[in-house]
């Protein structure tokens, strides 16, 4: 049985526009996965990447077509420029951390939830209220917000560790204990095809 470990923002569009489908995915294999939220900039700064804000304007120019784009071609709704964009990511990344520790609920759709809330509904995921609803909306119990910080902050920073080890550079990223990685949404189908034993 293969395993996943999942590299993610839940500042990332393209990790939003990845909705559920990697879960199809694992459980279509019988692979599991550990979901491994992360703080981006910090990953930025430790594997090459570059800061939006940062970024050469033509690239930048780049990712605003492109998101819509790729939304579209998804069928899923996307705001481009979002009212919460960024925000701080730890709040959502230790009720993920927490919600795993505790299990119960879907953490697929909870994932999904706290990135469509910020990429559709415009609600800042560093929120307490909105937390809590991300958390009871997936099936876990809203007060997993006020507990295990402490937990949360160690698996959050080991987490940054564990990428830079896995040579992780981008969100979403997933990496198999087969030795492949594969980077961005659009990788999915490469990771299906890999997992079956096509690639």
């Amino acid at each position: 049985m293969a395993h996943i470990n999942y590299y993610f923002s839940t500042l990332s569009p393209f990790t939003y526009m990845a909705g559920t489908r990697m879960e199809d995915v694992a459980v279509k294999h019988g692979a599991t996965i550990t979901y491994k939220p992360l703080d981006i900039m910090a990953l930025f700064g430790r594997t090459g990447g570059t800061p939006l804000k940062d970024r050469h304007p033509a690239r930048q120019a780049y990712r605003a077509q492109e998101m819509p784009r790729a939304a579209k071609k998804l069928g899923m709704p996307l705001t481009a420029k979002p009212a919460f964009f960024p925000t701080n990511t730890a709040p959502s990344s230790y009720a993920i951390i927490a919600a795993q520790a505790a299990g119960g609920g879907d953490l697929g759709l909870l994932t999904h939830s706290f990135l469509r809330a910020l990429w559709v509904e415009e609600k800042d995921i560093a929120q307490d209220d909105v937390v809590r609803a991300c958390l009871d909306d997936a099936g876990f119990d809203p007060s997993l917000a006020d507990s295990g910080l402490l937990l949360g902050a160690e698996t959050y920073s080991n987490n940054l560790e564990d990428a830079v080890r896995d040579n992780v550079f981008g969100s979403p990223f997933y990496v198999v204990d087969t030795g492949q990685s594969f980077w961005g949404q659009d990788s999915i189908v490469d990771l299906d095809a890999h997992l079956a034993g096509d690639l």
